[in-house]
C-alpha cells in the first residue's frame, strides 16, 4: 500500500476517510453509471446535502436507517450522507422479499426505510407497506436535499456500531452482522492492499451494493483515489460496451462472474473480451482450480481469489505476485493485523476487520481468547496460505450468498408431496454451489417436478436466489442408525 493510501487507512471514521479523500483528490472521478460520472469531491458535496434532507426528515446520530436499493450513484450517496450523520445503516440486498426483508426491518427497529420503488417488475414500496415498514422513502433517481449547515458534527470516532448487515448463516432466520466504521474500514484496506491496485485503475461493482462487499470496494476507492463504474443490472454480454467505453482493468465478484467472463471469451477465441482487463478478483464462493486455469489461459489476465464472510469482509486474498500454484490452490495469505487460529480444523479469526457480534444474540461467536469462530475447515500452509477443506455450518454458498438448507427444508415439508427431505450445495462452476434437493416422496403421491417444487417455494416466500437447481426423489433418504439422522455426506458423495 502506498503512503497516501496507508494515512488514510488510519482514518478513525469512514466520513474522515471520504473528506479526507475529497481534499487530496477533488476533481478526479470515483464513480461511473452509464453518462454520469461522480468526482470525490462531488460525492462528499452531495452527501452531505443528502446527509442535512434525511436530518430535516429525522434522522440522527444512532438512528437505525434500513434500505434495500440496487447499484447506483444515488446508493452510495445515501449511504456515505447517512455514515456523515453517524446513524445506524441496516442494507438489505435488493432481491430479498417479505420474508428476510420484514426479519430485517423488526430486528433492527428501523425507524426509516429507503426502497427504489418499482423496480424489475417488482414493487417495493408496496411490500414495506404491508410490512408495516416505519419512515418509508424511496431513494432511486432522487435523494432527500438540504443544507448542510444544519448538520451537527460528523462522527470522531469509528468504533460504535454503525452497521448492520444480514446474513442467513446456518439457521432458517437471517443474522444481524455488527460492524463499526473501522472493522469495514480494515476489510477494505485488507483488500486493497493484496491487489497492488494504483490511481490509474478503473475498478467495477457489479454486485449489489448493499452486500458487505459494497463497503469494501469503497474504501478501496478512496484508499487510492480510482472510480469503479457501477452496474445496476449486471448481464452478458450487455455490460462489455460499459467495461469497454471505461477502460476497466480489474473486475469481478465471485467464482459466478468468473464463469460468466470466461463463457462469453469462448464465444470470441483469439479477441480480447475487454481490451485494458489486467485482474479479475473476488471470493465469497468456492473457486475450483480448473477454472482459474482456464480463466488465466483463455482470458489472458491474472485472477485472484479470496476468503470472506459478512463477519470479517475480507479475510485473506491471493496477491497478483503469488505463484500460479498459490492462486489457483489456496485462497490467498491473510494481511497484517488478522490473526487466523486453527482448532481442530476449524479457521478462527482476531483482528480490526472482525465484527462485533451478532444483533440479539444469546450466544458469544467468539471462543476465550477472542477469536471468532467461523465454522469453515481447513489450514495454514508453510507459505502463510489459507486451503478451505470444508465447512461445519450447513449453509450453501450460491454466488457469494449465504443461503441456509434448513430454511428450504422447513418449506419444502409443507408440500403435500414431500415425505422428507435434505437440501444440500453441490459443487458448481458457475455458481460456486448450486442447490439440490433430494425428497422422499409421501405414500400414494405421484413424484414432484422441480418446475412444481419452485413453484411452491416461491408461493411460500422463498426468495428466488435460493430455489432448487437440482431435484432428486428417493425412496428414502440416508440415514444413521441411532437417531436416525439424515447422512448428507452420503448425498453430496452420489449426486456431487
Amino acid at each position: 500500500m502506498d503512503e497516501t493510501a496507508y494515512a488514510l487507512g488510519a482514518s478513525r471514521a469512514l466520513w474522515e476517510l471520504v473528506d479526507r479523500r475529497a481534499t487530496l483528490t477533488p476533481g478526479r472521478p470515483v464513480l461511473l453509471q452509464e453518462d454520469r460520472i461522480l468526482t470525490f469531491g462531488g460525492l462528499r458535496d452531495r452527501a452531505e446535502r443528502v446527509a442535512a434532507g434525511l436530518y430535516a426528515m429525522g434522522v440522527r446520530p444512532g438512528t437505525v436507517v434500513a434500505w434495500q436499493l440496487p447499484t447506483r450513484i444515488e446508493t452510495v450517496l445515501l449511504t456515505v450522507a447517512l455514515a456523515r450523520l453517524g446513524a445506524v445503516q441496516s442494507p438489505v440486498i435488493p432481491f430479498y422479499r417479505d420474508r428476510e426483508t420484514g426479519f430485517a426491518l423488526r430486528e433492527s427497529k428501523a425507524a426509516f426505510f429507503g426502497v427504489p420503488g418499482e423496480w424489475r417488475g417488482f414493487d417495493h414500496t408496496a411490500m414495506a407497506r404491508r410490512l408495516g415498514a416505519r419512515g418509508v422513502f424511496e431513494a432511486y433517481a432522487s435523494l432527500p436535499d438540504g443544507d448542510p449547515a444544519v448538520l451537527p458534527a460528523p462522527p470522531s470516532s469509528g468504533t460504535e456500531v454503525r452497521w448492520i448487515y444480514w446474513t442467513s448463516g446456518t439457521t432458517s432466520d437471517p443474522k444481524g452482522v455488527l460492524h463499526t466504521d473501522r472493522s469495514l474500514i480494515a476489510g477494505g484496506s485488507c483488500l486493497a492492499h493484496a491487489l497492488h491496485l494504483t490511481a490509474d485503475d478503473v475498478g467495477s461493482i457489479a454486485f449489489p451494493f448493499a452486500h458487505i462487499g459494497g463497503p469494501d470496494y469503497l474504501v478501496m476507492l478512496l484508499l487510492y483515489g480510482f472510480p469503479a463504474v457501477l452496474f445496476e443490472q449486471f448481464a452478458l454480454p450487455g455490460a462489455l460496451a460499459e467495461y469497454r467505453r471505461h477502460g476497466v482493468t480489474t473486475a469481478g465478484g465471485s467464482t459466478a462472474f468468473y464463469a460468466m467472463f470466461l463463457a462469453e471469451q469462448r464465444k470470441r477465441p483469439g479477441e480480447k473480451l475487454i481490451p485494458t482487463l489486467r485482474l479479475l478478483a473476488g471470493g465469497g464462493a468456492p473457486k475450483p482450480p480448473e477454472l482459474h486455469h482456464a480463466v488465466v489461459r483463455e482470458m489472458g489476465c491474472t485472477l485472484t481469489h479470496g476468503y470472506g464472510m459478512t463477519e470479517v469482509p475480507m479475510i485473506t486474498m491471493g496477491s497478483p505476485d503469488d505463484t500460479p500454484e498459490n492462486l489457483a490452490g489456496t485462497e490467498g495469505r491473510p494481511p497484517a493485523g488478522m490473526e487466523i487460529r486453527i482448532v481442530d480444523g476449524e479457521i478462527r479469526l482476531r483482528g480490526e476487520a472482525v465484527c462485533q457480534g451478532y444483533l440479539g444474540a444469546s450466544e458469544s461467536p467468539f471462543d476465550a481468547e477472542g477469536f471468532l469462530r467461523t465454522g469453515d475447515l481447513g489450514h495454514v500452509t508453510d507459505s502463510g496460505h489459507l486451503v478451505l477443506t470444508g465447512r461445519l455450518k450447513d449453509v450453501i454458498i450460491r454466488k457469494g450468498e449465504n443461503i441456509s438448507a434448513k430454511e428450504i427444508e422447513n418449506l419444502l415439508h409443507t408440500h403435500p408431496a414431500v415425505g422428507d427431505a435434505a437440501v444440500i450445495g453441490l459443487p458448481d462452476t458457475e455458481r460456486g454451489e448450486r442447490v439440490c434437493a433430494v425428497v422422499e416422496r409421501s405414500p400414494g403421491t405421484e413424484d414432484p417436478t422441480l418446475e412444481d417444487v419452485c413453484a411452491h417455494l416461491r408461493t411460500a416466500g422463498l426468495a428466488v436466489h435460493k430455489l432448487p437447481e437440482q431435484l432428486e426423489v428417493v425412496d428414502a433418504l440416508p440415514r444413521n442408525e441411532a437417531l436416525r439422522k439424515v447422512l448428507k455426506y452420503r448425498l453430496r458423495e452420489r449426486y456431487g
